[in-house]
């Protein structure tokens, strides 16, 4: 028998136990396919004991609706980073890249999907390069990963961030509030973009889009001067101003290397009481609400054909590339092409055009 090994890295998302369930489905067809799964991404091949569990029908039964992942995911460690305390106390990162496909090889591993966003890809294109059988799923809330037009749990989330915008609109009327909603999306603003597109907000600010405050001021007032007593602005987590710098902190946690994004609403809400904004504001940082929960049936069934894909993939030994869902078909893209670049909403693009058509501003 053949054996295939799943990794789930990086942020969870809405639909990675339906990919897990997808690829496990189709292996079951070839009967000379088996299928494990790695605890926290690679993590539970470098761990000792080992992590690594058998994927079967029970394992996998109903897991499609589910959040989360089975497999759990981690965005510290890996094979390159291997988190080693020195004699002093202090941590450095080790790469433990060849001991582990030296393992996987020996153990009969003829492919490893690994299901994971940017950061996950770039260590799967690397692995690669050195000799592993890789095959990428793309994965990510944020809708950023170059190559492909759509990434499952992106819906999701933006269905979970308009139902905020929703509810935001009935207080801040009640309270003739305005209301500061924070999304995630770190450098891209398509969250922020589709949930003030679908929520009605007055202002959408994005990380493409750098912002002039007394432009968000000017359209904030003339609502209120129209007799609008309340507004929403929607703002994506990597928003910055035009003479000004994203919202971030250094994580002080052991092996994570990301920076932590968090905290623009209040940076906003400060920014405009200073420029002589008069009435209530409230913040709202939505942040880890938008990964959880059960995914969409849209997101569903893009992460079982994802998973379909993916599986299949491995059984014509294609190695080396990323699925791909490309102009409404699902393909795959070599992954040195899928790590270049991100996929970044456009300042001109039609979205941003049809928000500027209903009056949407981007402090611009």
């Amino acid at each position: 028998m053949k054996k295939a090994l799943i990794t789930t890295g990086g942020g969870d998302c809405p639909g990675l136990n339906a990919v897990i369930r997808a690829i496990v489905k189709r292996a079951q067809q070839t009967n000379d396919w088996e299928v494990y799964g790695s605890m926290e991404a690679f993590n539970g091949v470098l761990r000792s004991p080992k992590e690594i569990i058998r994927l079967d029908d029970d394992k996998v039964a109903g897991i499609h609706a589910r959040g989360g992942t089975i497999l759990q995911t981690t965005s510290k460690g890996g094979p390159f980073n291997w988190p080693v305390q020195r004699a002093d106390g202090s941590w450095t990162g080790e790469d433990r890249s060849e001991e582990m496909i030296y393992y996987l090889n020996k153990e009969g591993f003829k492919a490893v999907i690994n299901i994971g966003g940017d950061g996950s890809q770039k260590i799967s294109h690397e692995l690669y390069k050195r000799g592993l059988n890789v095959i990428g799923v793309p994965k990510t809330i944020d809708n950023d990963l170059a190559s492909t037009d759509y990434t499952f749990g992106f819906q999701t989330a933006v269905g979970i961030a308009t139902d905020a915008v929703d509810k935001l609109v009935t207080t801040a009327e009640s309270h003739h509030r305005l209301m500061i909603l924070e999304v995630m999306g770190r450098g891209a603003g398509w969250i922020a973009l589709h949930s003030a597109l679908g929520g009605g907000a007055e202002v959408c600010l994005i990380p493409e889009i750098p912002y002039d405050i007394d432009k968000v001021l000017e359209r904030l007032n003339q609502r209120y001067e129209a007799g609008k007593g309340f507004a929403i602005i929607v703002i994506a987590e990597g928003a910055k101003p035009k003479k000004g710098s994203v919202v971030a902190r250094k994580s002080a946690e052991v092996g994570y290397q990301n920076v932590r994004l968090g905290g623009v609403a209040y940076q906003l809400s400060d920014q405009l009481k200073k420029a002589g904004f008069e009435h209530d504001i409230r913040e709202m940082v939505l942040g880890h609400l938008q990964r959880g929960g059960t995914p969409t049936a849209y997101d569903r069934v893009l992460a079982t054909q994802f998973g379909v894909k993916a599986m299949e993939m491995a059984i014509n030994g294609e190695y080396g590339r990323m699925v791909s869902f490309l102009d409404h078909e699902i393909t795959s893209v070599s992954l040195e092409k899928a790590t270049q670049g991100q996929n970044l909403v456009d300042p001109e693009g039609f979205l941003v055009q049809t928000a500027k058509g209903v009056g949407i501003s981007f402090g611009d």
